[in-house]
């Protein structure tokens, strides 16, 4: 399994073969499947990928917006997507790189679904053949089985979409530097040049979420990644402008159903 990750850059672009290349990468010591880089800049491949973090945190870009992939989520590019990659905390989990054909009845954009055992299971059976050249027929099934499982997963709401309009992309960007960033919606349009009314019209058709529900699916993407990377819960809950910590997480439970605490205890 080292060598395939290894080859994944290639693997990623090689339309024949199996059509799963399973594979497990983690950044754990002396593990020689690790996954050595942070950030993976613009590019796009030949196949199709999936994969799950079972530690760290992913977040995946593209020009249409980000997506968030916590542990215990699978992430979905299809192939030819450009987009870029950065990982937060110490990364471990599994994946797939499927071809064109078997992707058939997959997502046709970037999304997060839900993982579950079963999935999971069959990734991890699937690395066994991950370098065949000709299947078995029940490997065969057991591919085509794993494939059902993908397109039955349910999505996940971890997209922050990002608007089209240039004044309102420097709002937004701005407001992911600055989280805590309190100034109402017209204030902060009022200095780009638009009116309140112009520029709430022009959100909502362009990200299809009111600024509120943006700012708040924002704040819980950052939430996440500094979770990730081991800040408690008081600090992030002050990074993100909330008044009190308990403010911050009745949004957090809200979202996941459990506060910041349980829900990394859960995943830990």
């Amino acid at each position: 399994m080292t060598d395939i990750v290894k080859q994944l850059p290639e693997l990623a672009d090689r339309i024949e073969g199996p059509p799963v290349i399973a594979f497990w990468g983690s950044e754990r010591p002396g593990d020689g499947s690790a996954i050595q880089l942070r950030e993976f800049g613009w590019h796009g491949h030949a196949r199709g990928q999936l994969f799950s973090v079972e530690s760290g945190l992913v977040r995946i870009r593209t020009h249409d917006g980000s997506w968030l992939l916590p542990p215990r989520r699978i992430g979905w590019v299809p192939a030819g997507e450009l987009h870029e990659v950065s990982i937060s905390g110490s990364l471990s989990g599994w994946g797939a790189m499927i071809s064109p054909a078997a992707s058939s009845g997959l997502p046709e954009r970037v999304c997060v679904m839900a993982a579950n055992d079963l999935l999971r299971s069959l990734v991890h059976k699937a690395m066994g053949f991950a370098e065949a050249e000709v299947l078995s027929p029940e490997q065969e099934r057991l591919t085509a089985v794993l494939l059902d499982e993908i397109r039955a997963a349910p999505l996940e709401p971890l997209h922050l979409p990002m608007p089209s309009d240039a004044r309102l992309l420097r709002l937004t960007m701005h407001l992911l530097a600055q989280p805590g960033e309190e100034r109402p919606f017209a204030q902060l349009v009022s200095e780009l040049g638009m009116s309140e009314r112009t520029a709430r019209r022009c959100f909502q058709a362009e990200t299809g979420m009111t600024f509120q529900q943006w700012r708040q699916q924002a704040r819980l993407s950052l939430a996440f990644e500094l979770l990730a990377q081991g800040q408690q819960v008081g600090a992030v809950s002050d990074a993100l402008g909330y008044a009190t910590p308990s403010n911050f997480i009745a949004m957090f439970r809200r979202a996941f159903g459990c506060s910041p605490t349980r829900y990394f205890g859960m995943i830990g």
